[in-house]
Parts: C-alpha cells; structure tokens; sequence
C-alpha cells in the first residue's frame, strides 16, 4: 500500500468519524504484510489507542477476514482465537473496527484498524473511508 493512499485512509476516517460525531478515534493502516504504513491518534483519545487499533487491523490480517468475522469466530472457537492471537505475539483484537482493503480488482492491499467509539461505530468509520478511497473493504 502506497503511503498515500495510508494517509487517504485515515484522513477520510477522520471526516467520516466527525460526520458520526463518534468520539475522538485512532487509526492505523497497515500493509498487506502487517507493516505500520500510517497511524495517527486524535486530540482526546486514550494513550494505549495504538495497540487497539493495530490488533484490530493485525488479527484481520493475520486470518483474512475482518475483525466482526474474527469476533463470531472467538465465539464460537474461543480457545482457536487465543491459539492464533498467541502465535502472533498478541495483536489480535477480535471486536468490529478492522476492515481489509482491497482493489476493485479483488487484491489485498492492507487493513484498517479504528478504535475510539463503539467498535460497530469504529468499523461505519473505517469502511466510508475505504469507500471513499474508491476501495474495497471487507468487515466479514
């Protein structure tokens, strides 16, 4: 993922975050390989934000499927989201708020991680954001 679009993504769920009026919200961008591509964490949000965001987005990753997907799983196989979340050094956060990102053409290119607001509110977010990047989120 190019940092640009990183820095569109989060700029764009910052504006959908203040269009909501959600509280102040954290987002990080990663890659598709896990890497922090852009973060930021706005004025008001609660210092450990960053490792929210990251695990949301991380456990999306790291299992391909969105964080609401990740958050059915750990209901129905909680010891198998423990497992995974154990084996990736703990960044697995398996509530809403972690979306993929990919092209139109169907091509990973990332996730998205947002926390601050309800974690339904944190996912609204990250997927106008997407969208208005003219991309593809995945929340399931």
């Amino acid at each position: 993922m190019k940092l640009e679009v990183a820095r569109q993504l989060i700029a764009e769920t910052r504006a959908a975050g203040e269009r909501r009026g959600l509280k102040p919200l954290s987002v990080v961008v990663l890659d598709a390989g896990g890497q922090v591509r852009a973060f930021e964490r706005e004025d008001g949000a609660s210092n450990a934000r960053f490792e929210i965001a990251f695990g949301k987005a991380n456990g999306a990753l790291a299992l391909g499927m969105g964080s609401r997907a990740l958050m059915a799983r750990a209901e129905q196989q909680p010891y198998f989201i423990d497992a995974v979340a154990g084996a990736i050094g703990g960044s697995l956060i398996p509530v809403p708020g972690g979306v993929l990102v990919q092209t139109p053409d169907g091509e990973l290119i990332g996730a998205v991680g947002v926390t601050g607001d309800t974690s339904d509110n944190d996912e609204a977010a990250a997927v106008d954001a997407i969208k208005a990047a003219s991309l593809v989120p995945t929340t399931g």
